[in-house]
């Protein structure tokens, strides 16, 4: 009797051991870009994850199960499991809801006083005019004739090194070929290659530039996968991490990033 009841407990153990299965893939938004913290829900046993940097999930759950997907600013998403769903990764895009932030404009507020007034704007007319000019006259080319620092043949003393071996130049041309051939190949990261990369930017290189225009987390998220569009820095960088030079191109995509979103601090 007792190997009997053994027999029908173990039978159910595994029979529901073997029913939880897993479900995986990836949460995009409407632009592609991997979105992190999306709380996933299974409602049918109130299991819950949230998605890594990556984007990437994985949840148990049964065949027939509701798996939904919720973040803030987000529509929400949901499926059915499927037997497809256990085989294969799926991908999960969510939505953006439509939230309107009015532009705000600080401007000079006039006093009424004609004099400071005045100033103030003929200040800044001015300053851009003074501007305009300064850069039109950078562009231009020069006219002036730039005279050589050079001293004559006929007063220069015998040139000892003509139709010697320059020791030194062929020393510095060893030690360039040698730095050369120790340096990283430069080559096309893989999709997880760039998330680890962009991960270690985010755990190394100092971001608090970013602070002072209110960026949360997956605005930051959203700049640096910008960065690493225009500026390829997971190829050039995540072999030989270079974080004086990765901050450097930072600041340098987020000042064209600024201006595209209108950011101002």
């Amino acid at each position: 009797m007792m190997k009997a009841c053994l027999s029908v407990l173990f039978c159910c153990l595994g029979a529901f051991i073997f029913a939880q299965q897993k479900v995986s893939g990836f949460i995009l938004d409407e632009q592609n870009i991997p979105l992190s913290k999306v709380l996933v829900i299974n409602m049918s046993s109130n299991g819950n994850v949230y998605s890594d940097i990556s984007g990437r999930f994985t949840i148990e759950a049964n065949l027939g199960d509701e798996i939904r997907f919720v973040r803030e600013g987000f529509y929400r998403s949901q499926i059915h499991v499927s037997e497809e769903n256990f085989k294969t990764s799926i991908n999960i895009l969510l939505k953006r809801s439509e939230i309107l932030i009015p532009e705000v404009k600080i401007e000079y507020q006039l006093t009424g006083d004609i004099k400071k007034d005045s100033k103030h704007l003929d200040g800044s007319r001015k300053v851009a005019s003074l501007k305009s000019s300064m850069e039109s006259y950078m562009k231009s080319p020069m006219t002036e004739v730039v005279p050589k620092n050079t001293i004559p043949k006929s007063f220069g003393g015998h040139d000892f090194n003509a139709g010697q071996v320059n020791v030194l130049g062929v020393i510095a041309g060893a030690i360039g070929l040698a730095k050369k051939a120790t340096k990283p190949k430069i080559t096309k990261p893989n999709f997880y290659e760039t998330q680890n990369f962009l991960q270690r930017i985010k755990n190394e290189v100092d971001l608090s530039f970013l602070e002072k225009y209110g960026m949360d987390e997956e605005q930051v998220d959203k700049f640096l996968v910008y960065a690493e569009k225009i500026k390829m820095l997971s190829k050039r960088y995540r072999k030989d991490f270079k974080q004086g030079a990765i901050y450097y191109e930072l600041r340098a995509a987020f000042a064209e990033y600024q201006k595209i979103n209108k950011l101002s601090d």
